[in-house]
């Protein structure tokens, strides 16, 4: 966890930036509300993206960020954080999701405002959806301003933010391979594990784990080898956290993760855990089931359990990890930073326990 500093300034400049977002359209006060309302959703984040960027920087630059860059550093961090929330709130639409983080989604709480003013049935739900979109393509707009305005050097904020639009623009693509995935299991086109690891990849890895540490060692003045090799890393680890959160998805606690646990089921995902699942005929039946009605999930949980796909799940996140470490072994890294990798590396696997 960051330290209380480091959550202060952070918390400072997403409120900055929120205020900022609300004063490009003065003449409109239901824009200032609806802002307004992503104050909770935006700093309810463990701040994982900054922290990367900070440790990026610093495994380029081989100590502690300068204080000159202190600034540049946090605002760079904070670009990513309302990426995630932007993506997110547009993940919750697809998804169709009502709970996010142990409260109610961006859509579902302006459906259930505008219930309460009277909206009928189905309208309430459309408007609400609206909203969130509207919401998130805010969070988006201001994050790449972040990115853009992080450091007034020209030099080092242009590749910078050309790392934030990629991974914008690449969990886009990973969407769209998420919901056609989905549909798979229509149209008899089973996925296969490596597609599914690309999709996530795309989808998740590269925003959440790439391209903080990436952009962080080239805010540093890093070599785009360097800040490559590094990004390599963060590749593997974020795939890997992205299969953790799949068996948390189908196999957690509602309490710990924050969002319902019968959501992939229920979605028909294509996942590690549902992939693995598939391939045994009675399983397969099972959640086509659950995709069908919310009744089946239980069933079709317990017909994974047996078939082995969490503990598939877990060995192919302990091999993506092992992959990443054998990278981190290769980059010439100081002490203090090497073993905050390693640290990394660990938790990502402690995430289920």
């Amino acid at each position: 966890m960051p330290d209380p500093d480091a959550c202060s300034r952070m918390s400072g400049i997403l409120d900055e930036a929120l205020t900022h977002a609300a004063s490009r359209a003065p003449d409109s006060a239901a824009f200032a509300g609806l802002v307004e309302t992503l104050r909770a959703p935006v700093a309810g984040g463990k701040l994982v993206r900054p922290q990367l960027v900070d440790l990026g920087y610093r495994a380029a630059a081989g100590g502690p960020v300068p204080p000159a860059d202190r600034a540049a550093v946090d605002r760079l961090g904070a670009a990513f954080e309302l990426l995630h929330t932007a993506l997110i709130v547009h993940d919750d639409v697809i998804d169709r999701d009502t709970v996010r983080r142990g409260r109610p989604t961006v859509a579902e709480e302006h459906r259930v405002r505008l219930a309460a003013a009277g909206v009928p049935a189905g309208e309430d739900a459309h408007a609400g959806l609206s909203m969130a979109v509207i919401a998130g393509d805010a969070l988006l707009a201001e994050a790449l301003h972040l990115a853009v305005t992080c450091t007034p050097d020209p030099v080092r904020a242009v590749p910078v933010a050309v790392v934030v639009m990629d991974a914008a623009t690449a969990t886009a693509a990973g969407e769209l391979e998420d919901v056609l995935l989905g549909l798979s299991r229509h149209t008899g086109d089973e996925p296969d594990l490596a597609r599914i690891l690309a999709m996530q990849r795309l989808k998740t890895a590269r925003y959440s784990f790439e391209a903080p540490l990436r952009a962080g060692a080239l805010l540093a003045g890093s070599s785009e080898e360097f800040a490559a090799a590094l990004a390599d890393v963060g590749a593997d680890l974020g795939v890997a956290y992205q299969v953790v959160d799949d068996v948390l998805g189908v196999f957690g606690s509602p309490a710990a993760t924050g969002k319902s646990a019968a959501g992939d089921l229920r979605e028909g995902k294509a996942t590690v855990v549902t992939a693995h699942g598939r391939r045994d005929p009675a399983v397969r039946a099972l959640l086509d089931r659950a995709a069908a009605s919310p009744g089946a999930v239980d069933a079709a949980r317990r017909g994974l359990e047996g078939a082995g796909a969490r503990e598939h799940a877990r060995s192919v996140a302990a091999e993506l990890v092992e992959r990443g470490r054998a990278r981190l072994a290769a980059l010439p890294l100081g002490t203090a930073e090497r073993s905050e990798l390693e640290a990394a590396c660990r938790a990502v696997l402690e995430r289920e326990a």
